[in-house]
Parts: C-alpha cells; structure tokens; sequence
C-alpha cells in the first residue's frame, strides 16, 4: 500500500513544513504496517467518495481557520483521494490522520 499525504491551512500554516508526505507500507516494520492497514480499513478510506465530490459536502462544515488533508491511497493498482478537513468527525479517519502525522515526524 502506497499513501501521498499533504495538510493545508491552518492558523500557524508554514508551505515549507507541510510538504506532501509519502509512506509505503513495505517500507515499514511489520507492526506498524499492519497498523496502517487497520487504519485504513476502519476509515473505509475506498468506500468514500473521491476527493472532487467529498469537498463539496465538506466545505460547508469545515472550520474558518482548519486544516485540510488530503489522502491518496494506491493499492493493487487502484488510485482512491479523498480530503477531510478539521474537524474531523469521524474517529477512525481521525486516528488514521493522527498516524500519518506521527510517521511524517522525524525520529
């Protein structure tokens, strides 16, 4: 599994510390790739709309001064992105989030 994560805004937003971030799940060790896997799994990440329709309906409900994330999944050949932006409601996209903020930290 290949993800590209990017954040925008925010009220202390710096372009240049929210560069898109990529992670591959054969990159990492076998507990954390499982991890990711889970994640991904309770989010329903492939059963949501794509990005183009997801905005939409979020844009009403999205805060002033939030964070937008964007998410690509590629697994077996298939493209799937989507965007949340803060807040978030739902707890599973938002602990699959908080992982793909974690793995971009420097260790």
């Amino acid at each position: 599994m290949h993800i590209d994560f990017k954040t925008e805004g925010g009220v202390a937003y710096f372009p240049g510390l929210s560069k898109p971030f990529t992670l591959d799940s054969n990159s990492l060790p076998a507990a954390q790739a499982e991890q990711l896997q889970q994640l991904v799994t309770k989010a329903r990440l492939l059963e949501q709309p794509n990005a183009s329709k997801a905005a939409k309906s979020t844009a009403r409900t999205r805060a002033v001064d939030g964070r937008r994330y964007t998410i690509t999944l590629e697994e077996d050949g298939h493209k799937h992105t989507l965007q949340f932006a803060d807040p978030i409601t739902d707890p599973d996209v938002q602990a699959l989030v908080d992982f793909l903020n974690d793995a971009r930290r420097p260790t």
